[in-house]
């Protein structure tokens, strides 16, 4: 898949990185643009309409966390966050603030461009498509019924609301506090062994082996992702 003119915004305040990006992306087809602090970044985001962005968290002049919720105000865009390895809770609040995915610094361009590619479908996805399918898993929307190889699972309520809503953001990853609030509401936001409980149970039933997953993936630490489409 090349990037067929798509545009991509570029927010980051290392010059060897936007080069990087902008010289491998290029190269797909993608049209770039970038910005090298957080307020001019939100500017060219108003002007270019970028169709995905990608951010740097470690802004000169303003949190990238507060990027993405002043252009979340207004775009739906995918966002891809760049991010220090040891920023778990960074990761966490920048996804709670509207971003889609995060690579993490160093990152191989293999890995990001995999990540923009699973945001770019997913964004060209039908929100009205009645089945749902990642690899052998498929979600009827319409029946509310889930098969695995044409095999149909049985779920409760609780277990389809959760693999529902994971499939319809496959590829992305979903915080535990984003699944407590899709699922149960904000008074459960905080009670994230709920969570844990009930992928533990969808994965005995889905998962050929529940200890190496291959449809709910963990991301330690932050939350969970099914596999992309």
């Amino acid at each position: 898949m090349t990037g067929q003119g798509l545009r991509v915004l570029i927010i980051d305040d290392e010059p060897q990185i936007r080069k990087l990006l902008k010289v491998s992306l290029s190269a797909y087809g993608y049209a770039l643009d970038e910005a090298a602090t957080g307020h001019d970044g939100v500017s060219r985001a108003a002007v270019f309409k970028p169709d995905i962005l990608i951010v740097d968290l470690g802004l000169p002049d303003m949190d990238g966390k507060a990027v993405i919720r002043e252009i979340r105000e207004w775009s739906q865009a995918p966002v891809i966050i760049l991010t220090a390895r040891d920023q778990e809770q960074e990761k966490i609040e920048a996804l709670d603030a509207g971003a889609d995915d995060y690579v993490t610094k160093p990152f191989g361009m293999g890995e990001l461009m995999a990540r923009m590619r699973v945001c770019l479908r997913r964004m060209a996805a039908s929100e009205s498509e009645p089945v749902l399918t990642c690899g052998g898993l498929a979600v009827d929307l319409v029946q509310r019924r889930v098969t695995v190889d044409g095999r149909e699972i049985k779920l409760t309520p609780t277990e389809y609301e959760i693999i529902k809503i994971m499939a319809q953001q496959a590829g992305r990853v979903l915080t535990h506090k984003q699944l407590l609030k899709a699922v149960w509401g904000n008074a459960y936001n905080e009670d994230t062994h709920y969570i844990r409980v009930y992928i533990g149970q969808l994965r005995r039933k889905i998962e050929d082996d529940p200890a190496q997953p291959r449809y709910i993936i963990t991301e330690s630490g932050v939350g969970y992702r099914l596999m992309g489409r």
